[in-house]
């Protein structure tokens, strides 16, 4: 038997909400927007690489992120006196790397749900996220899960970290469309967390808090304006913006053509609209393409959030 884990893209941040926002994505024309891991018995472990952006992975399969979740989820297993067989891992890398569409969080939630599938679930939710964490933090320096907790869960998420509760699920507008470009280029979480600066003003840390307090209140509430309101970014967005190419100026077509808000998603370089109608999002979906994409592997979709979150299915 066979098991397969196709975990989906997240925006990180959601603008307002630096490290504490996820937000899953399913593009509307159903691509797979997320990267797959499959497993198989085998008498030793293997790990095969596949897929659109499988060549920008590492040639050498034990540095992969993928593997790297397994030795630890067998590591794991030890610590609790539980011996398991080997197996045999693909993963189909539809996802670019240095993208801000949580591609490592997408490989690694996808290898855990299914590795977790493929030995009779011996993990619950709370205690995969804390690996799943764990594993996004060898990749971008520090443990945090604002696109594990969404990948993996589903929907729009906050983060609690706390005991036996990592992140809550938010209510969610189902007629809220959101628009995601990929420019083509690369930016590292590292980078774009070295351009921020180390202290913050204390006029932007209130701002912060009344924005990410106002926006879960008005989604509690389904205040649409309101939560709109708030989706703008006053700590990281001015600085990480001077990476990514016009930015500004896809910011403005998108404002003044209908969307209710624009911004980065994760450290960049993909950046997200959101919009209240369908054509609004088709017509700014069409115009990131012409001209915020960089070069030919940068795409755009218009998404709704993807509210199943990461499902394994099996085959025999």
């Amino acid at each position: 038997m066979s098991f397969t884990a196709y975990a989906p893209a997240s925006i990180g941040n959601v603008s307002l909400g630096f490290d504490l926002l996820g937000a899953a994505l399913k593009p509307l024309d159903g691509s797979k927007l997320g990267d797959q891991v499959e497993i198989v018995a085998a008498e030793e472990f293997s790990l095969k690489v596949s897929g659109r952006f499988a060549h920008k992975l590492p040639s050498d399969p034990d540095t992969n992120i993928v593997t790297r979740c397994y030795q630890h989820f067998m590591h794991v297993c030890q610590q609790r006196g539980q011996s398991i067989p080997a197996c045999a891992m693909t993963l189909h890398k539809n996802l670019p790397i240095g993208s801000g569409l949580g591609s490592s969080a997408s490989s690694i939630v996808a290898a855990f749900v299914a590795l977790n599938a493929f030995y009779d679930s011996p993990f619950d939710n709370y205690a995969l996220l804390v690996m799943m964490g764990e594993l996004e933090g060898q990749i971008s320096g520090s443990v945090h899960y604002d696109n594990v907790a969404p990948c993996y869960l589903g929907g729009l998420t906050l983060m609690a970290e706390q005991a036996e509760q990592i992140a809550l699920q938010l209510p969610v507008f189902d007629d809220w469309y959101w628009v995601v470009c990929y420019s083509g280029i690369s930016v590292s979480t590292a980078q774009a967390r070295d351009i921020l600066p180390k202290q913050v003003d204390m006029k932007n840390v209130i701002q912060f808090g009344r924005q990410l307090a106002v926006f879960i209140d008005a989604m509690y509430r389904q205040d649409r304006s309101l939560a709109a309101s708030m989706m703008h970014d006053v700590l990281a967005e001015p600085y990480r913006k001077s990476l990514l190419p016009k930015f500004d100026e896809s910011r403005q077509f998108a404002m003044s053509n209908g969307a209710l808000a624009f911004g980065i998603s994760g450290s960049g370089p993909t950046v997200f609209a959101v919009c209240d109608d369908l054509a609004c999002a088709q017509s700014i979906n069409q115009w990131l393409q012409q001209n915020y994409v960089q070069n030919d592997t940068g795409f755009s979709h218009v998404c709704q959030l993807d509210q199943t979150g990461t499902v394994a299915s099996s085959k025999i």
